[in-house]
C-alpha cells in the first residue's frame, strides 16, 4: 500500500518544481498573454502529457542513460536554451501586432515534444524516480501512482502561469507598457536560457 506521507510528500515536491520558473512556465506566460488562458490550454496539455510519459520512461530505466551519457543531457540543454533565446527574440515587438503577424499558439503535440529537450522536465522525472518510487511496491503500481499525482498536480501549478499571463493581457492596452511586458519577458527568457546552460 502507497504510504501517505509519501504521497503528500510527492505532491509538495511536484508542486514546488512546476510552479517554480523554468521552460515550460516562461512559455505558458508568454502565451497566457499572446493568446488568453482558453487558448493556452492546449499548450498546458501537452506539458502535462508529455511530463507524465517522461516520468513513466525515467521509472522504467531511461533515466540510467544520462548517467552513462552525460553528454546527451548537455545537448538537450543547449538546444533548449537556444530555443528559448530565440523565442525572446520573437517575443520583442509582437505584443502590440498580435493580430497582423502569424503566431499561434503552442499545439498539444509541440508542447509535448518539447518535453524532450526540457532540461528543468527531465531533472524532475529523475529526482522523482530516484526519490520517489516505492521499493517495496510493485513497479507498475508505483509508476501508476506517481503518474496520476504529476497528471493532477502539473496543470494545476503551471495553469497559475498561464492565468496570470492572461490578467496582464487583459491589463495592459497602450503600447508602452506592451513595450515594457516584451523586454521583461525576453530577458527572463535569456536569464531562463543562461541558468539552463551553466546549471549542472
Amino acid at each position: 500500500m502507497i504510504d501517505l506521507n509519501l504521497f503528500f510528500a510527492l505532491v509538495s515536491f511536484y508542486f514546488v518544481m512546476y510552479v517554480t520558473p523554468g521552460p515550460n512556465n516562461a512559455m505558458v506566460l508568454t502565451s497566457g498573454i499572446k493568446f488568453g488562458f482558453s487558448k493556452t490550454v492546449p499548450h498546458m496539455g501537452g506539458i502535462t502529457i508529455g511530463h507524465v510519459l517522461q516520468v513513466v520512461l525515467v521509472c522504467l530505466g531511461l533515466g540510467k542513460l544520462f548517467q552513462i551519457f552525460p553528454l546527451i543531457q548537455n545537448i538537450l540543454r543547449i538546444i533548449c536554451a537556444l530555443y528559448l533565446l530565440y523565442l525572446g527574440y520573437k517575443i520583442i515587438g509582437s505584443f502590440s501586432k498580435i493580430k497582423d503577424d502569424d503566431s499561434r499558439p503552442l499545439k498539444f503535440y509541440e508542447a509535448a515534444l518539447f518535453q524532450l529537450v526540457n532540461p528543468k522536465a527531465w531533472t524532475i522525472s529523475t529526482m522523482v524516480a530516484s526519490g520517489f518510487l516505492p521499493t517495496d511496491e510493485k513497479l507498475i503500481i508505483s509508476i501508476l501512482f506517481i503518474s496520476i499525482t504529476a497528471l493532477i498536480i502539473c496543470p494545476i501549478s503551471i495553469s497559475i502561469w498561464a492565468g496570470f499571463g492572461s490578467g496582464i493581457r487583459n491589463l495592459v492596452k497602450n503600447n508602452k507598457k506592451k513595450a515594457i511586458v516584451e523586454y521583461f519577458l525576453a530577458i527572463l527568457l535569456l536569464i531562463t536560457a543562461i541558468l539552463i546552460v551553466i546549471d549542472k
